[in-house]
């Protein structure tokens, strides 16, 4: 077999010294850098050579163990830091073979909010700046054993700056470098013994093995040279402008894909955003709250733990993306690597196919398709983390190599929210490269980490966070909504003018297949028959002194239990009409004139950050008071105790009007009947629409967005419905005293009975996705309103409480099967296999070539 350096080593004279073993660690490539031409390659870092994830993560934890067996009993007092970005996931691993140490790496992303621990230069390196931020200030503080992990400890260098910078600050007695390959020169070897006597502190120094590079007279030169060169071949004409076709033989060596700064620009795009008619899929991780993303704030054995139980799930979760492939490559972003790592590694031992591992980078280096050479072919795109670097230091092209012609037959990228961004979806973005070059791409997004410092807002005196005065007011009725200004301000932006419908049938294919996410598009608004707006009517009629009795329960329970004076937020828009008549109740009953607003929250993606920030300067945390309308199975509930796990100060326990899935503890009753305000869309929520998050249209520092449907006043019945409800207070007031005394004694912990009903159903009727099982009246109003529905399950005997979703079943010829021992009213089943055309830009039906 030929060694992945014998093409740099015959061309450049460099010759690698050292053990048997080193080659089979290192290869070597050439890089256009005005320090250093030639790049070791490592083959078991898992940055330019994919490999398996069980060797990566083995290889770093076995180091762990050579520290651990070192350390002996000073273990328990030990920090691990790694270095950005090639060793934050080498320094993970080793900190998972040290098992009691915590763990934080260098970042080169600055964070606002949060404190500067230190940092350093790299003098070899493309980026030079290091930054340390921890989000705990004491975790560099203590005296115990600090464990240093780089990939290679080559002059020493970068270890002795980060050295001899922590200890002016953070003074201890005991240094430990770890690397993958010792490759100090002969006149380097003194210098570690020299500096451990300059600062008087122990430094050690453990690595997988040791050699040397021997560089020839004027190989820097002969470098620079080559590269251009080789660059200059890259260049000359070539299939398809020089881009070998996907799948073609010579894919595999493409050295350069082409990219050129046209392609980088974004798109405008309206509907669906561009990228998703490409046929990517994305998978929900189910990453567990308060977990970070990674050690560029800090990462705890404890975090550990709860990343590990997590795993089994998200693996099962992305192998469902993956179909039949035989052949996966999971594909990390820059820093983001010991989170894609360890996704790698589960999927590795849990499925069947041949997995490997590795991430993109910042670092340009040369490719050359020649066996001899670590890096066969690279991928160029833009930075898609722009979002992140305040300063604009987060342009440029980034990289991701020995991915083309890999014989790769699907892909799952691997990003952290904040680069799951235009750039990234744009035509000549990563994912499009991906897809031009392997049949199945998968989007994993993992939550970014926000330290207590940088959930908040900081003080005006600081120019690099977007203060909450900077954000802009709620947007109020008449202007927006149909409600009056007193009634609800709602947190959202106003894209009134953007045209985001799209048919039903066509968001359900785009949605099922991954390429969308139901947030990014809105259904068009379902228009009631007069025999539907008859069955609305009656059912107010009947219904308005049991909602007006659930009303009064839950906002009474809510004033003695949580705050005498509540800022009721609702998660709009379902919880919206509940807000306003809680509101109402409140200022009947009490001459209370609570604040109450309307936020979004998005499955999969979280709460909208910027309005809690909003709510955060306006109001105490402890205050706020989350309202929605019902809970189903319980996945908004879920969704927003994770979300919070990163803003300090706020509830997560949702108080909601009716709890029919036993999800909550604040309710105004557990039992599942007609709510008239989920029989219509729109037209009974103010005139506003679902909220939208979509990238193009909703930036880092702006609210999520939602319509305002004017020119349906006409059918607007929001009023009606609150006033038929507030009128009926007074009739109910002694229930509901009675019945709030009953349960403020009364044990309400949730059993989350609609849950574990839900994933009874869908394993026996073989959908086999939760996510497509909507319990309830109010859900199975809305999968007969705005998704292609499959079949409808029914209470035997459920009565008129189900009259509205018989017409809307007749109406678009679904069945309705009545069963027993149903613990709802009615379950709603979307089609589980409903395949008709993804959904484009213009929100129409894309036309497969």
């Amino acid at each position: 077999m030929v060694w992945s350096g014998t093409w740099v080593a015959e061309r450049l004279g460099v010759e690698l010294a050292g053990g048997e073993g080193l080659r089979d660690l290192l290869g070597l490539a050439l890089r256009r850098n005005p320090k250093r031409a030639h790049l070791l390659v490592s083959n078991v870092l898992g940055k330019h050579v994919p490999q398996r994830p069980g060797v990566v993560h083995g290889t770093g934890v076995e180091l762990g163990g050579r520290v651990r067996g070192l350390l002996g009993a000073e273990v328990d007092r030990a920090v691990v830091l790694g270095y950005a970005e090639t060793a934050t996931g080498l320094g993970h691993s080793v900190a998972d073979g040290v098992r009691d140490a915590p763990y934080l790496h260098s970042t080169r992303r600055p964070v606002p909010g949060v404190p500067r621990a230190g940092g350093f230069e790299e003098s070899h390196s493309h980026a030079t700046s290091h930054l340390l931020l921890p989000e705990d200030p004491e975790l560099l503080a203590s005296d115990g054993p600090l464990v240093l992990v780089d990939d290679e400890f080559s002059t020493g260098n970068t270890v002795l700056n980060t050295i001899r910078a922590l200890h002016e600050r953070y003074p201890r007695g005991w240094y430990v470098i770890v690397a993958l390959v010792d490759m100090r020169s002969a006149a380097d070897q003194g210098r570690l013994a020299e500096f451990a006597e300059e600062i008087g502190a122990r430094v050690d120094l453990i690595a997988l093995a040791s050699g040397t590079v021997r560089l020839p007279d004027g190989v820097l030169e002969k470098g620079r040279a080559l590269v251009a060169e080789q660059e200059a071949e890259a260049l000359a004409p070539g299939p398809v402008d020089g881009i070998p076709a996907a799948g073609s033989p010579e894919a595999h060596g493409s050295p350069e894909d082409g990219a050129s700064p046209e392609a980088h620009a974004s798109p405008e795009v309206r509907g669906l955003p561009e990228a998703h008619t490409t046929g990517v899929v994305r998978v929900a991780l189910e990453w567990p709250a308060g977990v970070p993303d990674g050690g560029r704030h800090g990462f705890t054995p404890a975090h550990r733990a709860a990343l590990e139980a997590a795993l089994p799930a998200m693996a099962a979760e992305t192998a469902a993306g993956l179909g039949d492939a035989r052949r996966v490559l999971v594909l990390g972003f820059e820093e983001l690597m010991y989170a894609p790592l360890r996704l790698a590694e589960a999927l590795e031992r849990s499925s069947d196919a041949e997995v490997r591992f590795s991430t993109t980078t910042r670092s340009p280096v040369l490719a050359v398709n020649d066996p001899g050479y670590a890096i066969r072919s690279r991928l160029v795109f833009p930075a898609h983390d722009t979002a992140a670097f305040p300063d604009g230091d987060g342009t440029g092209d980034r990289y991701a190599y020995n991915v083309a012609g890999a014989g790769f037959d699907a892909v799952v990228a691997v990003v952290d929210s904040l680069a799951d961004s235009p750039e990234l979806h744009a035509p000549g973005g990563l994912l499009a490269r991906l897809a031009a070059h392997i049949p199945r791409v998968v989007l994993a997004v993992v939550p970014s980490y926000l330290p207590a410092s940088a959930r908040l807002p900081r003080s005006s005196h600081d120019p690099e966070r977007q203060e909450p005065s900077m954000l802009p007011e709620p947007l109020r009725g008449p202007a927006f909504s149909s409600y009056a200004p007193d009634d609800v301000g709602w947190l959202l932006q106003d894209l009134s003018e953007v045209e985001l419908e799209a048919p039903t049938e066509e968001r359900e294919e785009a949605i099922q297949s991954g390429g969308a996410h139901y947030a990014e598009s809105l259904p068009v608004e379902y228009q009631p028959s007069a025999q539907y707006q008859e069955l609305f009517k009656a059912a107010l009629e009947t219904s308005a002194a049991r909602i007006a009795r659930a009303v009064g329960t839950v906002t009474e329970t809510v004033l003695a239990e949580r705050s005498p004076r509540p800022v009721l937020v609702s998660l709009a828009r379902a919880g919206t009409p509940v807000g306003v008549l809680m509101r109402r109740w409140a200022q009947h009953r009490h001459g209370l004139d609570l604040p109450h607003y309307a936020v979004s929250i998005v499955r999969g993606r979280g709460i909208d950050a910027n309005a809690l920030r909003w709510l955060a300067a306006h109001h105490d945390p402890a205050d706020v008071v989350f309202v929605d309308g019902w809970t189903g199975k319980g996945a908004i509930t879920r969704e927003l105790a994770q979300a919070l796990e990163a803003f300090g100060g706020f509830n997560p326990e949702i108080a909601v009007l009716a709890d029919p899935g036993g999800c909550v503890r604040t309710y105004g009753t557990r039992e599942d009947f007609l709510i008239p305000s989920a029989c219509l869309n729109s037209t009974v929520s103010g005139l506003i629409s679902r909220t939208v998050l979509r990238s193009d249209l909703v930036g880092p520092h702006d609210f999520h967005g939602a319509k305002h449907y004017r020119e349906l006043a006409g059918a607007d019945v929001s009023g009606h419905f609150l006033d038929t409800v507030a009128a009926r207070f007074d009739e109910v007031t002694h229930a509901v005293d009675a019945e709030v005394k009953e349960l403020l004694s009364a044990d309400r912990a949730p059993t989350w009975e609609g849950w574990a009903a839900v994933e009874r159903i869908s394993e026996e009727y073989g959908i086999h996705d939760v996510n497509l099982v909507k319990p309830g009246v109010g859900e199975t109003t809305r999968v007969l309103l705005r998704r292609v529905p499959w079949k409808i399950l029914a209470q035997r005997d459920a009565g008129a409480d189900l009259d509205h979703v018989r017409l809307l079943a007749e109406q678009r010829g679904v069945p309705v099967e009545e069963v027993d021992d149903l613990p709802y009213t009615c379950v709603g089943l979307i089609h589980p296999r409903y395949t008709r055309g993804a959904t484009g830009a213009d929100g129409k039906a894309v036309v497969a070539p």
